[in-house]
Protein backbone atom coordinates (compact mmCIF):
# COMPACT_ATOMS: atom_id res chain seq x y z
CA UNK A 1 0.00 0.00 0.00
CA UNK A 2 1.34 3.61 -0.94
CA UNK A 3 0.89 6.29 1.90
CA UNK A 4 1.93 9.98 1.15
CA UNK A 5 1.97 12.15 4.12
CA UNK A 6 2.15 15.82 3.03
CA UNK A 7 3.30 19.45 4.54
CA UNK A 8 5.63 17.03 7.48
CA UNK A 9 7.37 18.66 10.16
CA UNK A 10 9.71 16.08 10.23
CA UNK A 11 11.94 15.95 13.85
CA UNK A 12 14.26 12.80 14.62
CA UNK A 13 16.88 13.27 16.99
CA UNK A 14 19.71 14.76 15.15
CA UNK A 15 17.48 16.80 12.39
CA UNK A 16 13.97 18.54 11.60
CA UNK A 17 12.96 19.05 7.97
CA UNK A 18 9.97 19.87 6.07
CA UNK A 19 8.41 17.58 3.59
CA UNK A 20 6.31 15.12 2.13
CA UNK A 21 7.33 11.65 3.24
CA UNK A 22 6.27 8.59 0.69
CA UNK A 23 6.11 5.18 1.90
CA UNK A 24 5.33 1.88 -0.12
CA UNK A 25 4.62 -1.56 1.36
CA UNK A 26 5.94 -0.80 5.24
CA UNK A 27 9.28 1.59 4.07
CA UNK A 28 9.88 4.91 3.29
CA UNK A 29 10.51 4.74 -0.03
CA UNK A 30 11.44 8.67 -0.39
CA UNK A 31 11.02 12.40 1.33
CA UNK A 32 10.99 15.33 -0.61
CA UNK A 33 9.04 17.94 -1.76
CA UNK A 34 6.16 17.89 -3.74
CA UNK A 35 5.87 14.10 -3.98
CA UNK A 36 3.16 12.05 -6.02
CA UNK A 37 1.61 8.79 -5.69
CA UNK A 38 1.92 6.23 -8.24
CA UNK A 39 -1.15 4.46 -7.00
CA UNK A 40 -4.94 5.36 -7.57
CA UNK A 41 -5.72 3.92 -4.04
CA UNK A 42 -3.01 5.62 -2.38
CA UNK A 43 -3.78 6.95 0.83
CA UNK A 44 -2.46 10.42 1.66
CA UNK A 45 -2.16 12.62 4.80
CA UNK A 46 -2.23 16.37 5.24
CA UNK A 47 -0.13 17.23 8.05
CA UNK A 48 0.38 20.66 7.71
CA UNK A 49 0.62 22.17 11.10
CA UNK A 50 1.77 18.87 12.79
CA UNK A 51 4.81 17.85 14.23
CA UNK A 52 5.51 14.41 12.52
CA UNK A 53 8.14 11.82 14.71
CA UNK A 54 9.49 7.92 14.66
CA UNK A 55 7.30 5.97 15.84
CA UNK A 56 7.84 5.49 19.38
CA UNK A 57 10.09 2.37 20.93
CA UNK A 58 9.28 1.33 24.74
CA UNK A 59 12.29 -0.83 25.57
CA UNK A 60 10.74 -2.29 28.78
CA UNK A 61 6.86 -3.60 29.12
CA UNK A 62 5.86 -6.68 30.87
CA UNK A 63 2.63 -8.33 29.17
CA UNK A 64 0.88 -11.60 30.08
CA UNK A 65 3.25 -11.60 33.15
CA UNK A 66 2.89 -14.42 35.33
CA UNK A 67 2.40 -13.40 39.08
CA UNK A 68 0.91 -14.79 42.21
CA UNK A 69 -2.08 -12.87 41.68
CA UNK A 70 -2.72 -13.90 38.06
CA UNK A 71 -1.41 -13.12 34.47
CA UNK A 72 -0.80 -8.79 34.67
CA UNK A 73 -4.00 -7.27 33.17
CA UNK A 74 -2.69 -6.64 29.45
CA UNK A 75 -1.96 -9.84 27.33
CA UNK A 76 0.23 -8.82 24.26
CA UNK A 77 -3.42 -7.66 22.03
CA UNK A 78 -4.71 -5.93 24.82
CA UNK A 79 -1.01 -4.07 25.88
CA UNK A 80 -0.31 -3.96 22.20
CA UNK A 81 -3.39 -1.76 21.14
CA UNK A 82 -2.96 1.02 23.95
CA UNK A 83 0.60 1.01 22.83
CA UNK A 84 -0.38 1.97 19.49
CA UNK A 85 -3.09 3.92 19.98
CA UNK A 86 -0.43 6.33 22.15
CA UNK A 87 2.20 6.11 19.32
CA UNK A 88 4.70 3.23 20.25
CA UNK A 89 5.13 1.17 17.10
CA UNK A 90 7.61 -1.23 18.94
CA UNK A 91 7.77 -2.74 22.63
CA UNK A 92 10.27 -5.04 23.66
CA UNK A 93 9.44 -7.74 26.60
CA UNK A 94 10.98 -10.76 28.60
CA UNK A 95 11.48 -14.21 28.26
CA UNK A 96 11.15 -15.68 32.22
CA UNK A 97 12.40 -19.11 31.54
CA UNK A 98 11.17 -21.65 34.82
CA UNK A 99 13.88 -22.61 36.51
CA UNK A 100 15.38 -25.81 34.49
CA UNK A 101 14.26 -24.71 31.65
CA UNK A 102 16.60 -23.73 28.47
CA UNK A 103 16.69 -20.28 27.51
CA UNK A 104 16.06 -21.11 23.83
CA UNK A 105 12.77 -23.22 24.71
CA UNK A 106 11.65 -20.46 27.01
CA UNK A 107 11.64 -18.10 23.80
CA UNK A 108 9.40 -20.27 22.18
CA UNK A 109 7.14 -20.33 24.71
CA UNK A 110 7.00 -16.77 25.14
CA UNK A 111 7.28 -15.72 20.83
CA UNK A 112 3.69 -18.21 20.88
CA UNK A 113 2.40 -15.87 23.63
CA UNK A 114 3.05 -12.56 21.81
CA UNK A 115 1.82 -13.43 18.42
CA UNK A 116 -1.10 -11.79 18.92
CA UNK A 117 0.57 -8.22 19.15
CA UNK A 118 -0.35 -6.00 16.87
CA UNK A 119 2.98 -3.98 16.73
CA UNK A 120 6.45 -4.86 16.56
CA UNK A 121 7.90 -7.07 19.68
CA UNK A 122 11.28 -7.99 20.87
CA UNK A 123 12.43 -9.59 23.92
CA UNK A 124 14.83 -9.26 26.64
CA UNK A 125 16.12 -12.85 27.89
CA UNK A 126 16.39 -13.06 31.98
CA UNK A 127 18.99 -16.04 32.87
CA UNK A 128 17.62 -16.81 36.58
CA UNK A 129 20.35 -19.38 37.32
CA UNK A 130 23.59 -20.76 36.08
CA UNK A 131 23.78 -24.32 34.70
CA UNK A 132 27.01 -25.58 32.95
CA UNK A 133 25.09 -25.00 29.52
CA UNK A 134 24.33 -21.70 30.43
CA UNK A 135 27.06 -20.14 28.35
CA UNK A 136 26.44 -22.02 25.41
CA UNK A 137 22.70 -21.05 25.90
CA UNK A 138 23.23 -17.12 25.88
CA UNK A 139 26.16 -17.86 23.03
CA UNK A 140 22.91 -19.29 20.82
CA UNK A 141 20.51 -16.53 21.77
CA UNK A 142 23.06 -13.81 20.85
CA UNK A 143 23.64 -16.10 17.63
CA UNK A 144 19.73 -16.13 17.04
CA UNK A 145 19.41 -11.83 17.69
CA UNK A 146 18.81 -11.41 21.60
CA UNK A 147 21.39 -9.89 22.76
CA UNK A 148 20.28 -8.33 25.65
CA UNK A 149 20.13 -10.09 28.84
CA UNK A 150 17.63 -9.01 32.06
CA UNK A 151 18.85 -9.76 35.30
CA UNK A 152 17.31 -9.26 38.91
CA UNK A 153 19.48 -8.24 42.11
CA UNK A 154 16.06 -8.12 43.84
CA UNK A 155 13.40 -11.38 44.09
CA UNK A 156 16.19 -13.60 45.28
CA UNK A 157 13.56 -16.23 46.02
CA UNK A 158 12.41 -16.66 42.78
CA UNK A 159 14.69 -15.24 39.99
CA UNK A 160 16.76 -12.63 41.29
CA UNK A 161 20.75 -13.62 41.19
CA UNK A 162 23.53 -13.36 43.83
CA UNK A 163 26.18 -11.20 42.35
CA UNK A 164 29.04 -14.84 42.08
CA UNK A 165 25.87 -15.82 39.63
CA UNK A 166 25.36 -12.73 38.17
CA UNK A 167 29.31 -12.29 37.41
CA UNK A 168 29.37 -15.46 35.24
CA UNK A 169 26.28 -14.19 33.54
CA UNK A 170 28.05 -11.12 32.71
CA UNK A 171 31.55 -12.54 31.84
CA UNK A 172 29.31 -14.93 29.19
CA UNK A 173 27.18 -12.09 27.94
CA UNK A 174 30.34 -9.64 27.14
CA UNK A 175 32.69 -12.89 26.16
CA UNK A 176 29.49 -13.46 23.01
CA UNK A 177 28.78 -9.75 22.46
CA UNK A 178 25.84 -9.14 24.11
CA UNK A 179 24.68 -6.89 26.93
CA UNK A 180 23.20 -6.96 30.44
CA UNK A 181 20.25 -5.16 31.85
CA UNK A 182 19.63 -4.86 35.32
CA UNK A 183 17.16 -4.45 37.59
CA UNK A 184 18.77 -2.83 41.05
CA UNK A 185 17.97 -3.55 44.38
CA UNK A 186 19.50 -5.06 47.50
CA UNK A 187 17.62 -8.16 47.18
CA UNK A 188 18.45 -9.51 50.55
CA UNK A 189 17.96 -6.48 52.51
CA UNK A 190 14.87 -5.34 50.94
CA UNK A 191 13.22 -8.94 52.14
CA UNK A 192 14.13 -8.74 55.66
CA UNK A 193 12.60 -5.14 55.50
CA UNK A 194 9.74 -6.08 54.19
CA UNK A 195 9.08 -9.13 56.47
CA UNK A 196 10.12 -6.82 59.57
CA UNK A 197 7.76 -3.89 58.83
CA UNK A 198 5.34 -7.10 57.96
CA UNK A 199 5.50 -8.28 61.91
CA UNK A 200 5.62 -4.82 63.12
CA UNK A 201 2.47 -4.67 61.79
CA UNK A 202 2.87 -2.10 59.42
CA UNK A 203 1.28 -3.50 56.39
CA UNK A 204 -0.20 -0.48 54.20
CA UNK A 205 0.87 0.66 50.98
CA UNK A 206 3.34 3.29 52.48
CA UNK A 207 5.62 0.54 53.88
CA UNK A 208 6.43 -0.45 50.29
CA UNK A 209 8.09 2.40 49.37
CA UNK A 210 9.87 2.27 53.17
CA UNK A 211 11.04 -1.02 52.90
CA UNK A 212 12.94 -0.32 49.37
CA UNK A 213 14.92 2.69 50.09
CA UNK A 214 16.54 4.71 47.55
CA UNK A 215 19.74 4.12 49.43
CA UNK A 216 19.57 0.53 48.45
CA UNK A 217 18.88 0.87 44.85
CA UNK A 218 21.74 2.94 44.60
CA UNK A 219 24.00 0.51 46.36
CA UNK A 220 22.98 -2.07 43.76
CA UNK A 221 23.56 0.64 41.03
CA UNK A 222 27.23 0.72 41.98
CA UNK A 223 27.95 -2.97 42.80
CA UNK A 224 26.99 -3.59 39.11
CA UNK A 225 28.84 -1.26 37.98
CA UNK A 226 31.74 -2.82 39.77
CA UNK A 227 31.31 -6.39 38.79
CA UNK A 228 30.28 -5.41 35.18
CA UNK A 229 34.16 -3.71 35.43
CA UNK A 230 35.12 -6.79 36.47
CA UNK A 231 33.31 -8.95 33.30
CA UNK A 232 34.15 -5.97 30.82
CA UNK A 233 30.51 -6.04 30.04
CA UNK A 234 28.34 -3.08 28.84
CA UNK A 235 25.31 -2.44 31.16
CA UNK A 236 21.95 -1.29 30.88
CA UNK A 237 20.14 -0.08 34.10
CA UNK A 238 16.34 -0.30 34.17
CA UNK A 239 14.00 1.95 36.04
CA UNK A 240 16.27 4.63 37.68
CA UNK A 241 14.52 6.50 39.97
CA UNK A 242 16.93 7.65 42.46
CA UNK A 243 19.54 11.01 42.87
CA UNK A 244 22.52 9.04 44.22
CA UNK A 245 22.21 6.61 42.16
CA UNK A 246 22.47 9.07 39.05
CA UNK A 247 25.60 9.52 40.89
CA UNK A 248 27.32 6.17 40.33
CA UNK A 249 25.75 6.43 36.77
CA UNK A 250 27.38 9.39 36.24
CA UNK A 251 30.83 8.56 37.28
CA UNK A 252 31.41 5.12 35.17
CA UNK A 253 30.22 7.12 31.94
CA UNK A 254 32.81 9.81 32.67
CA UNK A 255 35.11 7.16 32.88
CA UNK A 256 34.31 5.43 29.62
CA UNK A 257 32.16 2.98 31.33
CA UNK A 258 29.45 1.47 28.86
CA UNK A 259 26.87 1.86 31.04
CA UNK A 260 23.32 3.06 29.52
CA UNK A 261 20.44 4.27 32.47
CA UNK A 262 16.87 3.81 31.62
CA UNK A 263 13.89 5.99 33.75
CA UNK A 264 10.03 5.65 33.84
CA UNK A 265 7.67 8.27 33.54
CA UNK A 266 6.32 7.16 37.21
CA UNK A 267 9.77 8.37 38.89
CA UNK A 268 9.22 11.85 36.93
CA UNK A 269 5.63 12.89 37.42
CA UNK A 270 5.09 10.99 40.92
CA UNK A 271 6.77 11.04 44.57
CA UNK A 272 6.45 9.25 47.76
CA UNK A 273 3.40 11.21 48.75
CA UNK A 274 1.05 8.73 46.64
CA UNK A 275 1.43 6.47 49.35
CA UNK A 276 -0.84 8.69 51.92
CA UNK A 277 -3.73 8.20 49.60
CA UNK A 278 -6.38 5.98 49.55
CA UNK A 279 -5.50 2.20 49.51
CA UNK A 280 -6.81 1.75 45.64
CA UNK A 281 -5.16 5.05 44.83
CA UNK A 282 -2.12 4.09 46.82
CA UNK A 283 -1.90 0.47 45.30
CA UNK A 284 -1.90 1.45 41.63
CA UNK A 285 1.48 3.01 42.48
CA UNK A 286 3.13 -0.37 44.11
CA UNK A 287 5.89 -1.33 41.64
CA UNK A 288 9.74 -1.69 42.36
CA UNK A 289 11.35 0.45 42.45
CA UNK A 290 9.02 3.41 44.00
CA UNK A 291 8.66 6.79 43.65
CA UNK A 292 11.14 8.61 45.13
CA UNK A 293 11.31 12.45 46.47
CA UNK A 294 10.55 15.66 44.73
CA UNK A 295 14.54 16.16 44.16
CA UNK A 296 14.99 12.92 42.68
CA UNK A 297 12.56 13.50 39.94
CA UNK A 298 14.42 16.88 39.59
CA UNK A 299 17.74 15.21 39.25
CA UNK A 300 16.28 12.45 36.54
CA UNK A 301 15.26 15.46 34.52
CA UNK A 302 18.70 16.81 34.47
CA UNK A 303 20.16 13.49 33.86
CA UNK A 304 18.03 13.35 30.80
CA UNK A 305 18.83 16.68 29.47
CA UNK A 306 22.68 15.84 29.98
CA UNK A 307 22.37 12.24 28.40
CA UNK A 308 23.41 10.29 31.62
CA UNK A 309 19.75 8.79 31.08
CA UNK A 310 19.42 7.93 27.95
CA UNK A 311 15.94 6.07 27.56
CA UNK A 312 12.55 6.42 28.92
CA UNK A 313 10.52 3.38 28.94
CA UNK A 314 7.62 2.29 31.40
CA UNK A 315 7.82 -1.05 32.93
CA UNK A 316 4.02 -1.21 31.85
CA UNK A 317 2.60 -4.02 33.89
CA UNK A 318 -0.58 -3.54 34.94
CA UNK A 319 -3.12 -5.27 37.13
CA UNK A 320 -7.13 -5.25 37.86
CA UNK A 321 -8.43 -3.30 40.97
CA UNK A 322 -9.40 -6.83 42.43
CA UNK A 323 -5.60 -8.50 42.20
CA UNK A 324 -4.60 -5.28 44.01
CA UNK A 325 -6.81 -5.54 46.41
CA UNK A 326 -5.15 -9.02 47.50
CA UNK A 327 -3.02 -6.88 49.25
CA UNK A 328 -5.66 -5.29 51.58
CA UNK A 329 -4.21 -6.28 54.68
CA UNK A 330 -0.57 -7.25 53.53
CA UNK A 331 1.43 -4.29 51.46
CA UNK A 332 4.16 -7.42 50.20
CA UNK A 333 1.02 -9.38 48.36
CA UNK A 334 0.12 -6.02 46.74
CA UNK A 335 1.31 -7.24 42.87
CA UNK A 336 4.00 -5.10 41.67
CA UNK A 337 3.12 -3.17 38.24
CA UNK A 338 1.49 0.25 36.90
CA UNK A 339 -0.01 0.94 33.64
CA UNK A 340 1.84 3.35 30.96
CA UNK A 341 2.36 2.29 27.93
CA UNK A 342 -0.66 4.48 26.48
CA UNK A 343 0.38 7.27 28.29
CA UNK A 344 4.05 7.02 28.41
CA UNK A 345 4.82 9.81 24.93
CA UNK A 346 2.13 12.47 25.56
CA UNK A 347 3.04 12.98 29.19
CA UNK A 348 7.10 13.38 28.46
CA UNK A 349 5.85 15.66 25.45
CA UNK A 350 3.58 17.82 28.02
CA UNK A 351 6.26 17.80 30.90
CA UNK A 352 9.15 17.54 28.88
CA UNK A 353 8.71 19.71 25.79
CA UNK A 354 5.63 21.78 27.12
CA UNK A 355 7.55 22.33 30.10
CA UNK A 356 10.70 23.99 28.23
CA UNK A 357 12.64 20.52 30.02
CA UNK A 358 13.68 19.22 26.93
CA UNK A 359 13.96 20.35 23.17
CA UNK A 360 11.90 18.14 20.97
CA UNK A 361 14.86 16.57 19.17
CA UNK A 362 15.84 15.21 22.55
CA UNK A 363 12.01 14.03 23.23
CA UNK A 364 12.69 11.65 20.21
CA UNK A 365 16.02 10.77 21.10
CA UNK A 366 14.63 9.30 24.64
CA UNK A 367 11.64 7.99 23.33
CA UNK A 368 12.77 6.15 20.47
CA UNK A 369 15.97 6.88 18.15
CA UNK A 370 17.98 5.95 21.76
CA UNK A 371 16.31 2.84 22.54
CA UNK A 372 16.61 1.78 18.82
CA UNK A 373 20.75 2.52 18.75
CA UNK A 374 20.77 0.46 22.35
CA UNK A 375 18.98 -2.56 20.99
CA UNK A 376 19.95 -2.93 17.69
CA UNK A 377 16.76 -1.87 16.13
CA UNK A 378 18.41 1.09 14.52
CA UNK A 379 18.23 2.37 11.72
CA UNK A 380 15.23 0.52 10.75
CA UNK A 381 13.88 2.02 13.29
CA UNK A 382 14.16 4.89 15.34
CA UNK A 383 14.29 7.24 12.91
CA UNK A 384 12.27 9.27 9.42
CA UNK A 385 14.66 8.11 6.67
CA UNK A 386 14.48 6.95 3.24
CA UNK A 387 15.13 2.81 3.99
CA UNK A 388 13.70 2.90 7.41
CA UNK A 389 10.30 1.36 8.57
CA UNK A 390 7.24 3.64 8.26
CA UNK A 391 6.97 3.36 11.26
CA UNK A 392 5.62 7.22 12.14
CA UNK A 393 3.21 9.35 14.53
CA UNK A 394 1.83 12.28 13.74
CA UNK A 395 1.41 14.61 16.92
CA UNK A 396 -0.45 17.97 17.72
CA UNK A 397 1.95 20.53 18.83
CA UNK A 398 -0.24 22.12 21.33
CA UNK A 399 -0.67 18.93 23.22
CA UNK A 400 1.49 16.61 22.32
CA UNK A 401 -1.53 14.47 21.81
CA UNK A 402 -0.98 11.53 18.93
CA UNK A 403 -3.66 12.75 15.82
CA UNK A 404 -2.54 9.20 13.67
CA UNK A 405 0.08 6.67 14.15
CA UNK A 406 1.23 4.51 11.29
CA UNK A 407 2.69 0.84 11.58
CA UNK A 408 4.91 -0.56 8.79
CA UNK A 409 3.14 -3.79 9.68
CA UNK A 410 0.52 -3.57 11.52
CA UNK A 411 -1.33 -6.62 11.68
CA UNK A 412 1.09 -8.49 13.11
CA UNK A 413 4.35 -8.91 15.28
CA UNK A 414 7.93 -9.58 13.63
CA UNK A 415 10.01 -10.76 16.50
Amino acid sequence: MEILIKNANIINADSTNSADILCKNGKILEIGKELKVQSKKAKIIDAEGKYVFPGGIDPHVHMHLPTPAGFSADDFESGSKAAFKGGTTTIIDFVTPQKGQSLQDAIKERQEEARNSLIDCYFHVSPIEWRDSMEQEIAQCIKDGYKSFKVYMAYKDSIGLDDDVLLKVMKAVAKHGGMVTLHCEMGDKIEEARNRLYAENKRSPKYHAISRPAKWEAQAVKRAIELATQADCPIYIVHVSAKESLVYIAAAQDKGQQVIAETCPQYLLYDDSIYEEDFETAANFIMSPPPRKKEDQEALWAAIKSGVVSTIGTDHCPFTKEQKALGKDDFRKIPNGTRGVEQRLNLIYKHGVLENRITLQEYVAITSTNAAKTFGLFPQKGQIAIGSDADIRVVNPQSGSTTLTLKANPLGTRI
